[in-house]
Formats: C-alpha cells, structure tokens, sequence
C-alpha cells in the first residue's frame, strides 16, 4: 500500500518542483526587464554573435549549439547611477517641449516613443541599413542612415568601397557606424566643438508643474557634454543599445542630444525668433518639418539653409558649403502648381548648390515628402567631372518591402526631353519615379536606368 502512494506521490512532487523554478524564472525576468535587459531562449550560432566574428555559414550549424554566452546579453538601455552628466531641470524640459511642438502639453506619440535605430540582419543584402517604418521618424532615420553610408564607404579604413563591402557588415560593424553617424551630426550642430548626449536614468529627475505634461522618459534625461568629438563618439559606441535597443527612445533620445548639442538658444535664433514648431502635428501624427533637416544635414535649424530659391529672403545667407552628405527633393505636387521643363526646375524644387553637391556622393532624398538615401561608391564622382558622364547610383528607402538595393545607371549625355518636344514636360513628372526627377535636379535632363527592378519612390 505504502508502494502505491510513493509511486503516486513522486510525480506530483517533481511537478511541483518544477513549478518552483519557473517562478524563480518568472522572477528573474522581471528583475531583468526592469534593469532593462532581456532573457532570449536563443542559442548561439558560430558566426552570428552579437559581435558579428565571421559570416553566416561559419562551423558547423548541423551540431549542438551551446546555450547563450553572458557577454550576448544586450547592454542595459539606462545609465546606471554614478556615470556621470547633469539631469534635466523643468525649466529644460519646457524649453524643449515648446520648441518642439509649440506648447508644454503636447507629447510623443507612441510610433514616436517606440521608434529606435534598427538595423537589418548582418552579413545580408542590406546589413548596412536601418529599418524604417512609414511615419515622421522616418526623416531622422534616413538622414543617419545618409551618415551611416559615409562611414562605412569612405571613413573607415578599408581598400574597398564598394556596394558588396557594405553587404558584408557585421554587428559590431553596425554599431560602431551608427555611434559615427550619430558623433558626426550632433558634433556639426555644436558648431564642430561640442556635443552633448541625452540618455534615460532609470530615476524622474523633475516633478511635473503646471500644464506641462509627463511622458515618462524626458523627465529622466541625464545629459553628457563633450569638447572632443572622439570622446563623445566611443561614449555613444559604450552605450549604443541606448539608442539601438528596442524599448529605448533611441530616436527622440538623438532628438533630443541633436538639439542640446544645438542649444535651445541657438535653434530659437536659427528659426528667426519665430513660434514655429519643429515638429508638424496633424491628425495624430507628427512629422519633421524643413527646420529639423537642416538642422541634421547642416547643424542649423534653418530651413532657408535647405533652399536656393529663398536667397533673398535669407539675406543671402544660404548653405553654400560643401558638406559630406548632401540633399535632394523633388515635389510633384509642387511642380503641378508651377510647371517647368525638367531640365530647368523651379528653384522650388531645387535645394542650394552646397548641398546638391556635397563631396561625397550621399544624399538624403525628399521624395514628394516621403524620404529614403541616394549613394553612389565611387568618392571621385562629384570632384572629376570626366566620371559623371555615365555612373551608377544605389537607392534605399528603409521600407520593408525593399529587400535589396536598387541598383540606378546615370547617363548624362542622353536628353529624353528632346525625343517629343510637343509633349507637356510637366507630365514627364507624374510618369517618372521622384526618385528619377530628384536626380534630375542635379543632372539635368539624365536617362536613369533601373537595371531590371521595377521602379518605385
């Protein structure tokens, strides 16, 4: 009898033995997800880690794979007390509220608050670019990723720039790209001799007042300034998942650092004393405006920086240097409301000389106010003029649905305009890809070829 019970007791005692350690599990989680780490069930691949040490395909994938190695735990997405920095006060945190949107009640929306520099998988088609879905981050986005191609293509020390070594971008690769892009663009709004670096604490640093409303991470900025550009550049590589780790604000945080880098002052004097906000909110969603990107592509809030058709209204103070990334924009429905032979747009359409011709071949591309990066990968393109007669550019959007880079051959020489000379020319715009017509801007009247993909913005 007492056999029985022992074989009928012995099971319910390993179940609740079991139970017990996936409470204790349960438990570690949440100390986990607090201090902003995560537990993955994932194994660990030769060739895959964090890191990014060899290609896919490394050692033998068919074996049994060891469990997930300490050092694969993504980095914490807060600062830990004792790092350093000033917190946020209220009076900043208005400031900053009211620049941004006009007022001190207005927040974030969520596609804003969960938006972070993401990556595609490494060692793939598009390991070197960001994932962006559609919606107003997606301006800031783009913009880095412009940075991000210059680095990897023409910054770092490699003998090869050409479009396969960007496919061959490890993890490592990524974040040491995305701390340059993000060093560069707040070092250039610091006027090229300060950078400050906004990052969350896990505790509020202020008491919300008045009409100013909490979104629960500006009030736990801590703020990290820097005179050398190489110091706040390996800070942000110490602590990328701060900006690349899902959960972490990582865009409103670069927002943020880019207008700090800035400061308030001087982004209130670049937007001409005016009330204008930087951010657009219409219908619940909240876009860029001009003043944003100029300020990511210039280090100045300034949207007449952006366009020579606006000379005099800036009193000729217009963005004549050559940077290292460079813009473009075509607008169809702009074109619509002023018609012009492609081959001499509206200066509406055309943005300043110093940025349709940066030294080197990156731009940003607004495309009928959607965004997405132009590059070629030869650096000599904008400074030999025998190597724009027939070249190639690359284009990415940061959409999903785009799996490879498109691949775009320039011909200079050839003028499609003049093949129908009875044709309205507006309407060439409505058939063509924006794409096609921004490249147009810069070489008028060039054939584009799409090398077998289907056109697309």
């Amino acid at each position: 009898m007492g056999d029985r019970e022992a074989e009928h007791t012995l099971p319910r005692t390993e179940l609740e033995e079991i139970a017990s350690k996936i409470s204790d599990l349960n438990k570690w989680r949440e100390i986990f997800s607090f201090r902003g780490l995560e537990i993955s069930n994932s194994t660990h691949q030769p060739g895959r880690g964090s890191a990014g040490d060899g290609p896919p395909g490394d050692g033998d994938p068919t074996g049994p794979q060891p469990p997930l190695l300490p050092a694969a735990i993504p980095k914490p997405l807060l600062v830990p007390p004792g790092t350093g920095g000033r917190p946020i006060s209220l009076e900043m945190a208005m400031r900053l509220r009211k620049l941004l949107f006009g007022n001190v009640s207005h927040i974030f929306s969520c596609e804003w608050a969960q938006a972070y520099f993401r990556f595609c998988e490494p060692y793939s088609d598009l390991a070197y670019a960001l994932e962006a879905e559609k919606g107003g981050t997606r301006t800031i986005l783009m913009a880095v990723q412009a940075h991000i191609i210059k680095y990897l293509l023409f910054v770092r020390n490699t003998e090869y720039t050409h479009l396969e070594r960007l496919r061959r971008t490890s993890r490592q690769e990524q974040g040491e790209a995305l701390a340059a892009a993000l060093a560069d663009t707040l070092w250039a709004a610091g006027g090229g001799g300060r950078a400050t670096i906004s990052l969350l604490a896990p505790a509020l640093h202020l008491m919300p007042s008045g009409a100013y409303k909490p979104d629960n991470f500006t009030e736990r900025i801590q703020l990290f300034e820097f005179s050398e550009k190489a110091a706040a550049q390996e800070f942000i590589f110490d602590h990328i998942n701060c900006f690349k780790g899902e959960g972490s604000h990582g865009v409103i945080l670069f927002l943020y650092s880019l207008l700090f880098s800035r400061t308030l002052e001087r982004v209130q004097e670049d937007l001409d004393s005016t009330a204008t906000p930087l951010l657009n909110v219409s219908f619940g969603n909240i876009t860029c405006t001009q003043a944003v990107i100029s300020l990511l592509l210039t280090g100045r809030a300034s949207p007449c920086q952006l366009d020579s058709g606006q000379e005099p209204a800036c009193g000729g103070e217009v963005w004549q240097q050559r940077g290292p990334v460079g813009y473009l924009r075509w607008d169809g429905a702009q074109v619509e409301r002023q018609p012009a032979p492609p081959d001499m747009l509206s200066p509406l359409s055309q943005v300043c000389h110093g940025l349709r011709t940066p030294r080197l071949p990156v731009w940003l591309c607004s495309l009928s106010g959607r965004h997405g990066v132009l590059f070629g990968t030869d650096s000599r393109l904008l400074s030999d003029w025998k190597t724009e007669r027939v070249f190639h550019l690359y284009f990415y959007n940061g959409q999903r649905e785009q799996t490879k880079t498109a691949h775009l051959t320039i011909d200079t020489h050839s003028h499609p305009w003049e093949e129908d000379p009875c044709e309205d020319p507006s309407s060439l715009g409505k058939r063509r890809p924006p794409v096609e017509m921004a490249i147009r801007t810069k070489w008028a009247g060039a054939t584009v070829s799409w090398n077998g993909t289907d056109p697309f913005f």
